[in-house]
């Protein structure tokens, strides 16, 4: 198979495993996702998942997250990692919010990620998720199963996100990259798979014998 014929191939076979993907992480609008994606940062989605009810019975939206002190917010999320830069994070987001967005989550790119703690794979999940707006979040996983679906040879995940965006088409792109999430963690895991195992590594290279080592 050439490039396209096998992101054809991944994309179809997607949507046939999972026709229907849940946003991973527990949120309830735009300020909750973006807050729990940050917290996800070197961390699972579960142990997010089990700590933000605590911290958003505190405060779920900027106005009240202000008012709790970075002491307070840090040892709330203090499993996720990180809590000391990633507390200071939300209370100062919270507040730019508030002087520069009237307490509203912006829906545009540059301007999430002009918000500390917040980079350019956070504000892709953000717009994606929260607003509609067509983006590829690369994490991990797409990096590491794009590589194996020889859809990328890039050694970093910008590249991975650009040649992704090449290959799959944009109105599949907010919904594809959470189910190479998904299979990733089922089929084509780190130890699990190596680019030859997997159902869809086994189809896209039928005939590959030698393991894919991901550049990193």
């Amino acid at each position: 198979m050439k490039k396209q014929e096998r992101a054809d191939h991944i994309n179809k076979r997607l949507e046939e495993l999972y026709p229907v993907v849940p946003v991973p992480l527990d949120h309830k609008d735009p300020y909750t996702l973006l807050v729990a994606v940050l917290l996800s940062a070197q961390c699972t989605d579960v142990r997010v998942n089990q700590v933000t009810p605590n911290l958003f019975k505190l405060a779920d939206n900027p106005f009240d997250m202000v008012k709790v002190k970075v002491s307070d917010i840090e040892n709330i999320i203090r499993p996720c990692g990180l809590a000391p830069r990633k507390s200071k994070a939300i209370s100062t987001l919270s507040q730019m919010l508030i002087d520069q967005y009237d307490g509203e989550v912006p829906n545009d790119l540059e301007a999430l990620e002009r918000l500390p703690g917040v980079g350019h794979k956070t504000a892709s999940v953000v717009v994606s998720q929260a607003f509609g707006v067509p983006a590829f979040p690369v994490d991990t996983h797409i990096h590491r199963l794009c590589q194996r679906w020889g859809l990328t040879n890039g050694k970093n995940v910008v590249q991975t996100e650009k040649d992704c965006k090449k290959v799959f088409p944009e109105d599949r792109w907010n919904k594809l990259h959470l189910q190479i999430i998904f299979y990733g963690r089922e089929y084509c895991t780190a130890r699990g798979c190596d680019g030859t195992k997997c159902p869809i590594c086994r189809e896209v290279y039928p005939n590959r014998k030698k393991a894919v080592a991901t550049k990193k």
